[in-house]
């Protein structure tokens, strides 16, 4: 078992535990750097999903991770942000330009959002936020002369200093491009976390009542969390915008919503690895079932025609996380890990689920 001598305080709040932790996340981007070399077009591409629907998660885990708020609607967001990177650089906007706008309005629009939708919590905030989303679907119909309507719009190629960074003819370029937004926006979510802001996310999640006891304005952090959570989905809409090249309203359905909160789910609830897990699952999972079909399908087993296939594997795997591994994939992670630092005093029940909760917070 490791023991990290602490001589200050500031230690605690340290972006990385040890050089080790620090070591391991720059090999870890090296890897990921290096990635294009050596893969095909096809798990580059798959890889480059990986990383938008990361940046999503990171979105989402700002919101429900961090703060406690369940959301269903965050396809909306992702709409928002991709339909109005594309209207700008349709308009002649520069990339970068147009990309940043996209993630500020698309903010500002979550925390409008957030001034009535925080006065609701649990069940009634989530149906609140898929209301949302069916609402911004119609919206993207009938504004038509910006979005196209149903017929959709023409995410133009990204350019930069003259070098392209189009997904169908500059592939790589377009992976990097993710990974530097991806890893930009991490680091920026890791340092959040450790400020004063952060740690009211919190604890208003874990107890409002005990924020407002704290001095914590509460309407106003969990208004801050919405607009941060939205702007970060605005800019995974934007680069999902120019992933997909072409694209509707139908690319954002509530289905997106509901597999966005099935990530972070999975991932791991209130870690910023969780969202990369869930992300992966994610991607990965229909991959692996199309292969599997079409394994199937060449001893003469044909599933091409169940309807949902996808989507009740999903559910199973909802279902067998929240029942067996409520703390998701990164949370059996954490475990296993413990249970190797502890070997041979770790016990079986150092995980075990309490449900403790403060006098005040039995009043609700």
């Amino acid at each position: 078992m490791k023991v990290i001598f602490k001589k200050s305080y500031d230690r605690d709040i340290d972006l990385f535990k040890d050089r080790q932790t620090a070591l391991r996340i720059g090999l870890l981007v090296l890897v990921l750097v290096l990635v294009p070399f050596f893969a095909s077009d096809y798990f580059l591409a798959e890889a480059t999903n990986t990383l938008i629907w990361s940046l999503a998660g990171l979105g989402l885990m700002v919101l429900v991770g961090h703060t406690g708020q369940v959301s269903l609607g965050h396809a909306a967001f992702l709409a928002i942000g991709a339909y109005t990177d594309a209207a700008l650089m349709n308009a002649g906007w520069p990339w970068l330009l147009a990309f940043l706008t996209a993630g500020a309005v698309t903010g500002v629009f979550g925390a409008i959002i957030a001034i009535p939708a925080i006065r609701m919590s649990g069940i009634y905030l989530a149906i609140a936020t898929m209301a949302l989303a069916v609402l911004v679907e119609e919206a993207v119909i009938l504004a038509e002369p910006i979005t196209g309507g149903v017929a959709g719009v023409f995410a133009p190629d990204i350019a930069i200093f003259g070098i392209s960074f189009g997904r169908y003819d500059s592939l790589p370029n377009f992976y990097w491009l993710c990974l530097a937004v991806v890893v930009i926006v991490t680091f920026g979510y890791a340092n959040l976390l450790r400020s004063a802001t952060g740690r009211s996310f919190l604890a208003v999640r874990d107890s409002e009542i005990s924020a407002r006891a704290l001095g914590i304005n509460v309407s106003r952090t969990k208004t801050l969390a919405f607009g941060l959570s939205c702007a970060i989905t605005g800019l995974a809409g934007g680069l999902m915008g120019h992933f997909f090249s072409f694209f509707n309203y139908e690319a954002f359905t509530i289905i997106i919503s509901i597999n966005l909160l099935l990530a972070v789910t999975i991932g791991g609830l209130g870690h910023i690895q969780g969202a990369f897990a869930g992300a992966i699952l994610i991607t990965a999972v229909p991959q692996v079932l199309a292969i599997v079909r079409d394994g199937l399908s060449n001893i003469g087993v044909d599933l091409s025609g169940v309807p949902g296939l996808d989507t009740l594997v999903f559910s199973l795997i909802l279902i067998g996380f929240i029942i067996y591994e409520p703390l998701g994939i990164y949370g059996r992670y954490l475990k296993i890990k413990a249970f190797w630092d502890l070997f041979p005093l770790s016990r079986r029940d150092m995980f075990r689920r309490q449900m403790t909760y403060l006098k005040t917070e039995r009043m609700k």
